[in-house]
């Protein structure tokens, strides 16, 4: 069981750790943040601009905790305009590969429809990252197009009619 909450200024120092822990296995699919982003004074900078953005309901960022209440992920909705967002997620490594994606991502899904009145997603993801084409599938994410994301080969996804649910995944024998 994960549990979403919003971002706050009192994450400032998990989310650091997280980051910092994480930053190597992210580097494999997503695009570097930067160093600066990793030292505290980037960060507190780069957190508190987050902070903004959500308070004037731009944005809306969450984080993901495990079980424990450890910080093991971050689910966000980004450019918030005429009730569509853009979708993006990342896990930790110790939390891959145990549904943790799949369920923040139904998560932020009914929050989008029911809190924060959005009709649809997108989200891209690079070629090389199966595991992300699976949680948006399995979430009612269809793809649309073939995109680059810095640089590398991409797909775009969307999903419309967030208040509906989404088809259950396949059973995968095996």
């Amino acid at each position: 069981m994960v549990t979403l909450e919003p971002l706050r200024a009192e994450h400032a120092d998990a989310l650091l750790a997280f980051e910092r822990e994480n930053r190597a296995y992210f580097a494999r699919t997503v695009p570097d943040r930067g160093d600066a982003f990793f030292t505290a004074t980037g960060f507190a900078a780069r957190l508190q601009a987050l902070l903004d953005e959500q308070h004037a309901r731009v944005c809306r960022f969450h984080v993901v905790l495990g079980e424990d209440g450890e910080l093991i992920g971050r689910v966000n909705l980004m450019d918030l305009v005429d009730g569509s967002a853009e979708l993006g997620y990342r896990v930790g490594e110790q939390a891959a590969g145990r549904g943790v994606a799949t369920a923040a991502v139904a998560q932020v899904c009914r929050l989008a429809a029911t809190d924060y009145g959005l009709t649809s997603l997108t989200a891209v993801t690079t070629l090389d990252n199966p595991a992300s084409m699976r949680v948006l599938t399995r979430n009612g994410f269809t793809q649309v197009e073939n995109t680059t994301v810095d640089g590398r080969p991409g797909l775009r996804y969307v999903r419309r009619n967030l208040a509906s649910t989404p088809p259950a995944p396949p059973v995968i024998a095996g």
